[in-house]
């Protein structure tokens, strides 16, 4: 009888040994199977996650930040145990005890999904798995992924500790609203460091991973809150705070920055603007869009802020100033539907929903809510509605007429509102104010001009880029017209014609000969004008500069060759390659303003090269320079002690590009053109150098100057060139830019008189004639000029420069000479003059005779 029954259980023990031996094989191979091929978990203890690209001012202020996904790594050292535990309280709370997956979790998830017959389904997944799940594996829901997460989960354990497993999961995770990692969630929804958490906030942010893209803390704020509170029971329940906090801080609202309980770290920084856009362009373009957008850089800028704000502001003013004097009406071309400008909530929310320009400094978007029989009722943006409302008088519209924007028609001009708007219309204002207290005045109507330019400044020593601005406003247009628009320079190139004339025996005194040229060309007869229509005579090259005259340019440049102007032009960076056409002596081939700025800082530094920079140094996540611009040696900075009041020798390791000596003659001519020539609008407490250009019909104006420190340059023109008109020229436009900016940065950079070099002397002419004159000489037209040794003109027989084949030619001084009337001559062209007894720069050199 017991025999019977022992068999019939020892059948019964084999088929179950058998059963798990089967069972333990299948799970084996399995395991085996699905552990082929699987991606190495090994990767992860050199896992470098993305994280935000950070631009810093030059004083060390955030003002930018460029992120795919917007991370801040931090080393798990520097994570408070407060956020540890709410993390594993939320999601793994035997995380430092299980060896990578959490048997009896698995078991009580199955169980509740059986039970409720999977209706109630919830993970089961340890923080290691999840880990593995975020790295190496997809998001899908399958058993062939859990087996997998499993096996990696277990690797990875007996890889890392369970420290930096915990610091790549803190790092990684996703929180909402673009938020990736801790510390990039609690700027987020805090604006606040891991180390100033309140346990409920650091509770909300353990919260997110259940549904980061549901748990938004303002549409689904109870469920946060209840999730929240689940969080900090956990919390509680595992001996991390007391049951007192608990009660405490579940008691609390949900506060944040989405509901207004805290300012946004975002607003916080400077709206984007076109320097810091530029260097996104030109460091990922260097370091590659993965590298810039996740690498994690800390990037140093070269900005001065205070600069930057004022160049904005003086080129804006200066495109708004041109645009108002048009007088042409185009608003906005946006508009609200007029149904909803009785709700007040309604077009607010349609207007905030518009893209329109917000980084103008006291514009505002607004609505025309009614139109009266002379003003118009408006309602603007961040600024509450009062009992009177805020209206556009009459007085503010009589400056313009409305264009069709279907047509293209202009109206007659308006003299009431409602001749420019219309209800629902979408405007853009400014409060004006009194100058002398601040007062307000009125609301006033503005636009964005449809003029554009381009303003930059940087140190002529250094490279460094001071300021720049693309446009009138970054929101309005991304274009930056300072390094991407392609424009004609005008006569700002001209004086790289003369610096390879002085580098190839001219003088600032050489004569050159203003006379007519016309030249047969394939496309037919080129006849070059001076800008005034008419030609002088034979002219000192410094007359010829500060002039600005066209003939004498070109004449200069058929004597020494184009070929040697486009080299210099390649050589200081104005153009990889110059086509040597006559014509491009005057600026006709395009450039930027960003390469005619650098260049020009050349002239001021001496002639060594400089190469313009908007980033000072590039570190990289773990603090290491990948990149710095300034490469000088300091000779003396390993000495222990410096001798009293000796400075550190720098060694600045420079290329020269072009003679010292021909780099002052080249800035002495340059002031001349300030002093005395078209850029003779310029007025500031330094001595400046510079160039205007304007080019044919005005259609791009220009100017450039300098001083012994900083460079500045700007042009403006119409993005499709067309011309400006008639009164636009370089220095009545682009001048008043210079200005206005160069008054802030001498109050911060001085400046003082231009350094001499070596290897010269002076001598005294007259710069309208070119003549020597005594050491004693005085007058108007008496200018102390530097030149060369070595170069010593004859001034008996002084070479005179025509082009186009040597010509006789009458000297200035040579035709006043004998007494009467005047004597009749032959002059080059053929044509028979006579020459005044007296001849002086209002006769023969303004174009009475020639």
């Amino acid at each position: 009888m017991l025999r019977p029954i022992l068999s019939f259980f020892g059948a019964i023990f084999s088929w179950v040994v058998t059963a798990l031996v089967f069972a333990a094989l299948t799970v084996g191979g399995v395991f085996w199977i699905y552990s082929r091929d699987l991606p190495s978990h090994e990767t992860l203890a050199q896992y470098a996650p993305k994280t935000i690209s950070r631009i810093y001012s030059a004083e060390g202020q955030l003002i930018d930040e460029f992120a795919e996904e917007r991370r801040i790594f931090v080393p798990i050292d520097e994570v408070p145990d407060l956020v540890k535990q709410a993390f594993i309280s939320a999601e793994d709370k035997n995380f430092y005890s299980h060896p990578g997956y959490d048997l009896r979790g698995i078991g009580s998830a199955a169980y509740q999904a059986l039970a409720s017959r999977g209706a109630s389904v919830r993970g089961a997944s340890t923080i290691t798995q999840q880990v593995m799940k975020n790295f190496l594996l997809s998001s899908d829901r399958s058993v062939e992924r859990k087996v997998k997460e499993l096996i990696l989960a277990a690797r990875l354990e007996r890889t890392l500790t369970k420290d930096q497993i915990l610091e790549l999961y803190l790092n990684e995770i996703f929180l909402g609203q673009n938020s990736f990692g801790v510390v990039a969630a609690a700027q987020t929804y805090f604006n606040k460091s891991l180390s100033e958490l309140a346990p409920h906030e650091a509770a909300m942010l353990a919260a997110m991973p259940q549904a980061p893209g549901r748990y938004h803390p303002v549409h689904a704020k109870d469920r946060v809150t209840e999730r929240r509170n689940y969080v900090l029971r956990e919390m509680w329940q595992n001996g991390f705070i007391d049951q007192a906090s608990y009660e405490a801080e579940a008691a609390l609202p949900l506060r944040s920055v989405q509901n207004g309980d805290f300012p946004s770290f975002r607003r916080s920084l400077p709206p984007r603007d076109y320097f810091t856009d530029e260097i996104r362009r030109q460091l990922s373009r260097e370091f590659g869009q993965e590298e810039f957008f996740g690498g994690g850089l800390t990037i140093r800028a070269t900005v001065d802020p205070d600069l930057q704000s004022q160049a904005a502001s003086a080129l804006q003013q200066a495109l708004e100033d041109y645009d108002r004097n048009r007088g042409i009406w185009r608003g906005t071309g946006e508009a609200i539907d007029p149904a909803a400008l009785s709700d007040e909530a309604a077009w607010r929310g349609a207007l905030w929903d518009l893209r329109l320009p917000r980084d103008i400094p006291g514009w505002r978007p607004a609505v025309v809510l009614e139109v009266g029989p002379a003003d118009a009722r408006i309602g603007i943006e961040g600024i509450e509605e009062t009992a009177r409302g805020h209206w556009i008088p009459a007085a503010d519209v009589q400056w313009a007429r409305p264009l069709d924007r279907e047509t293209g028609r202009l109206g007659a001009r308006a003299q009431v509102a409602g001749d420019l708007v219309r209800p629902g219309d979408v405007v853009l204002v400014r409060a004006m104010t009194r100058d002398g207290d601040g007062g307000f005045i009125r609301w006033t109507l503005r636009q964005v001009p449809e003029v554009q330019g381009g303003f930059m400044a940087m140190d002529v020593n250094t490279g460094r880029v001071l300021a720049m601005q693309g446009g009138f406003s970054y929101e309005s247009s991304v274009f930056n017209r300072a390094t991407q628009a392609q424009r004609q320079p005008g006569s700002s190139f001209k004086p790289f014609v003369y610096a390879a004339a002085l580098d190839n025996n001219y003088t600032p005194a050489t004569i050159v000969v203003d006379e007519p040229i016309r030249i047969n060309t394939p496309q037919g007869l080129w006849e070059p004008k001076n800008s005034s229509g008419r030609h002088y005579g034979p002219t000192p090259l410094r007359t010829g500069i500060e002039q600005s005259r066209n003939l004498m340019t070109i004449r200069i440049a058929d004597d020494i060759g184009m070929d040697q102007v486009a080299r210099y032009a390649e050589k200081f960076g104005v153009y990889d390659r110059l086509s040597p056409f006559l014509a491009n002596a005057l600026g006709a081939q395009e450039t930027t303003l960003f390469k005619m700025v650098a260049a020009y800082a050349m002239f001021a530094n001496g002639g060594e090269r400089v190469e313009p920079t908007l980033v000072d140094r590039v570190q990289d996540r773990r603090g290491r320079t990948v990149y710095r611009h300034d490469r000088r040696v300091c000779q003396t900075c390993a000495m222990q002690a410096l001798p009293s009041g000796q400075a550190p020798a720098i060694d600045n390791n420079r290329e020269r590009v072009m003679d010292a000596v021909t780099a002052y003659q080249l800035t002495s001519m340059l002031q001349g053109a300030v002093q005395r020539g078209s850029g003779s609008g310029v007025n500031l407490p330094v001595p400046i150098a510079g160039k205007t250009g304007t080019t044919n019909d005005a259609k791009d104006v220009w100017f450039i100057g300098y001083s012994s420190n900083i460079v500045a340059g700007c042009y403006l023109g119409f993005d499709q060139p067309r011309s400006l008109g008639e009164r636009a020229f370089g220095g009545t436009l682009c001048v008043p830019v210079f200005n206005a900016f160069m008054r802030e940065a001498v109050k911060e950079y001085g400046g003082t008189e231009f350094k001499v070099p070596p290897g010269g002397f002076w001598v005294k002419i007259d710069r309208l004639t070119g003549q020597r004159l005594p050491d004693s000489a005085s007058g108007p037209n008496v200018i102390s000029e530097y030149f060369r040794e070595g170069m010593d003109p004859d001034w008996l027989a002084p070479v005179i420069i025509s082009g186009f084949g040597e010509q006789v030619t009458i000297l200035p001084w040579e035709a006043g000479a004998g007494s009467g009337s005047g004597r009749a001559i032959t002059t080059t062209t053929g044509e028979r003059r006579v020459i005044p007894a007296r001849t002086d720069f209002g006769t023969m050199s303004s174009g009475g005779l020639y």
